[in-house]
């Protein structure tokens, strides 16, 4: 497998505790999918097989996770799971743990089938009180309007789950000003 430099750098930007993780679940895609491509996708490293992306890993605050792409069978879930925050490299998993997980991803890719993807979610009801807000402001009425699907349940899941009155009514106001300059809810983060 030929050695990305955009992940180096992503690797030596991270916090020190994330570092020899990344660097240990790098080792492990280049041992277990070595006909992989290294690339950077929406900002964190991703491993591609014949143009299409198979898994990635992205380091957080206080944790690191390797996520696969496509969706995630039952019987695959509580591993997953496991490893979605790696503290540590002894919680990573073993090239024979992730080579099983990956299995049948790989097959797919590798025949050219489409990986399956997660079950169509739940529609989120607007709020009213989101709805008002939206309404005092023509030009957020206006890219809400325009926004796809996924782009208004990123808003709405991230109100609706505010546990505090206070919270939700600060969300709704960032929210209805972020729509109003035409900005999707992690726009912050697009051209990572």
């Amino acid at each position: 497998m030929k050695h990305d430099s955009r992940i180096d750098d992503y690797i030596a930007d991270k916090e020190e505790f994330a570092q020899p993780i990344l660097e240990r679940l790098r080792a492990l895609m280049a041992e277990v999918v070595p006909n992989a491509e290294e690339d950077i996708k929406w900002g964190a490293p991703h491993w591609v097989v014949g143009g299409r992306n198979l898994a990635g890993i992205s380091a957080f605050k206080a944790h690191v996770r390797i996520f696969p792409h496509g969706a995630i069978e039952e019987d695959e879930k509580a591993d997953w799971d496991r490893f979605g925050r790696l503290t540590s490299v002894a919680d990573c998993p073993d090239a024979a743990a992730l080579k099983r997980l990956l299995a049948s991803r790989i097959e797919l890719l590798e025949s050219g089938k489409p990986l399956a993807r997660a079950a169509a979610k739940e529609p989120i009801p607007v709020p009213d009180d989101f709805t008002d807000a939206l309404q005092a402001s023509p030009a957020a009425v206006e890219t809400w309007a325009a926004f796809t699907d996924a782009q208004r349940r990123d808003y709405l899941d991230w109100i609706v789950s505010a546990k505090r009155e206070e919270t939700r009514a600060k969300r709704i106001a960032t929210a209805t000003e972020w729509i109003a300059e035409g900005k999707r809810r992690n726009w912050k983060y697009e051209n990572c």
